[in-house]
């Protein structure tokens, strides 16, 4: 009989590419990974993996056993969600990952009310970079993930990710007065000639406001980075240049520089995703829609910004 576990560790491989890159996925070593699967190939009774150059790869069978896996998998979730169902209250464990603007404005709130909902149930909270968030939770890491997606840099949800929007979250230039003194600056070139502070390379928010900027006619002279919006927000707010951020950041954090906002008035997507299969879960789903409400009764905030 094919053994559950084995064969979610053949996923991952198609996934990650790498043994190595599944044993730091699960917290395994790469020997265990290794060993694991060629039990997996005595229980399947043929060929699942060949060695081409260092690495491994999927053989035809193997690469059939993984859309079954992958179909099996979401199956088991569907079931254990319908098992929960039968249960009297919300109880036991739920792992959330999160960015850091929803962990300051989102996570506080939710914890609150559902400490008050459901007193027994135990919310385990991470805050993680988001280009990270869906591997993190395909490898069961965390049962919901909080995510983000910038305009222009959208991507469907990946197979076997259900992911429903929460938000949209304005972006708006954030600058002091000392930029605006030569002249009156309302649009994102008259920034042209100011020193940008933005995420590190690499990071959605960073390729999104490249890609801004050169939709504008300049390439932007990017003197500060950090992966902490707050820091950002202070070097803005202390004369050494301009930024993007999302309103989010300004959720319990009182604004003491300038907004210019964007004449296409972009946003950041806020999002939930669970593995699929998981999504009629009732601790996901009740958790779904406490962030709907939190979510709803903060907008007031950016509409009185």
């Amino acid at each position: 009989m094919l053994n559950l576990h084995r064969m979610r560790l053949l996923v991952e491989l198609k996934r990650r590419g790498t043994i190595g890159r599944v044993a730091e996925a699960l917290s395994y070593s790469p020997s265990t990974v290794s060993q694991q699967l060629g039990q997996l190939e005595g229980e399947a009774g043929v060929q699942l993996l060949e060695q081409v150059g260092r690495r491994v790869q999927l053989t035809v069978a193997g690469e059939v056993l993984v859309r079954h896996a992958e179909d099996i998998l979401q199956r088991v979730e569907r079931t254990q969600s319908a098992l929960a169902a039968t249960r009297s209250g919300i109880v036991g464990d739920v792992r959330v990952a999160t960015f850091q603007t929803a962990a300051m404005a989102l996570i506080p709130r939710v914890l609150e009310e559902m400490g008050l909902r459901h007193p027994t149930l135990t919310l385990y909270i991470s805050e993680i970079q988001p280009d990270s968030a869906t591997s993190a939770l395909q490898a069961r890491e965390f049962d919901l993930v909080l995510g983000e997606q910038y305009p222009g840099h959208e991507r469907p949800p990946a197979p076997g990710i259900d992911r429903q929007m929460l938000f949209d979250d304005p972006m708006r230039i954030y600058v002091s007065d000392a930029w605006k003194p030569n002249r009156e600056r309302k649009e994102l070139a008259d920034f042209s000639d100011v020193p940008w502070i933005l995420e590190p390379k690499g990071k959605p928010a960073r390729d999104w406001a490249e890609s801004a900027c050169r939709a504008a006619g300049f390439e932007p002279h990017v003197q500060f980075e950090s992966a902490d919006l707050l820091v950002l927000a202070r070097l803005a707010e202390t004369g050494h240049g301009a930024t993007l951020l999302p309103d989010l950041v300004w959720d319990g954090y009182r604004p003491q520089a300038q907004f210019v906002s964007l004449a296409d008035k972009p946003t950041r997507q806020v999002y939930t995703a669970v593995r699929a299969g998981a999504e009629q879960r009732p601790v996901l789903v009740e958790l779904r829609n406490v962030l709907e409400s939190v979510s709803q009764r903060r907008m007031s905030i950016d509409e009185d910004m």
